[in-house]
C-alpha cells in the first residue's frame, strides 16, 4: 500500500514532469527552453515591476538560471536591454515579448483548465490553499534544518 509520502511525492513529480513536457513543447516553437515559460509569464504579469532578483526569488531558481533566461530573451528580442543595475533593473518585455507572454499564459491556462476537469471551484480553492500551506511549512522545515 502506498503511504502519504509516496503518494504526495509521486503526484508532485508526475505533475512537474507533465508540466515540463508541455512547457518544453510550447517554448520550443519559439527557440526557447521550456524552463523559461514561467519566467516569461511572471515578467508579463508584472507590468514592468519585476527585477531579475525578484524573479529568481519568486520562482525559487538561482540567479544564474534567471540570467541565462534574460540573456536568451534579450537575444530573441523578447526583453528590452537592462537599464541600470543588472539585478535591480525592471524587466520590460518588448511588444514581441508581450505577445509571446500572453500566448504562453493563455496556453498554460488552457492546460490547467483541462487538467482540472471534474474539480469543482470549491475543491480547487481548497487544493491551492492546502498546497500553499504545505509549501510554506516545507520551506520553514528546510530553513530550520529539521
Amino acid at each position: 500500500m502506498i503511504d502519504r509520502f509516496e503518494h504526495f511525492t509521486m503526484d508532485i513529480f508526475s505533475i512537474s514532469r507533465s508540466w515540463n513536457r508541455l512547457a518544453t513543447g510550447e517554448m520550443k516553437k519559439y527557440g526557447l527552453r521550456g524552463a523559461y515559460a514561467l519566467y516569461l509569464v511572471m515578467i508579463g504579469s508584472s507590468e514592468g515591476q519585476m527585477t531579475a532578483a525578484r524573479l529568481a526569488e519568486l520562482c525559487q531558481r538561482d540567479k544564474a538560471d534567471v540570467s541565462r533566461a534574460i540573456a536568451a530573451f534579450q537575444k530573441e528580442g523578447i526583453l528590452d536591454p537592462y537599464n541600470g543595475a543588472r539585478y535591480r533593473a525592471p524587466l520590460r518585455l518588448t511588444e514581441k515579448g508581450k505577445t509571446l507572454a500572453e500566448q504562453i499564459s493563455r496556453r498554460a491556462s488552457e492546460v490547467i483548465e483541462q487538467a482540472g476537469q471534474g474539480i469543482s471551484a470549491e475543491m480547487s480553492e481548497n487544493m491551492y490553499r492546502c498546497l500553499d500551506i504545505i509549501a510554506g511549512n516545507m520551506r520553514e522545515i528546510c530553513e530550520n534544518g529539521e
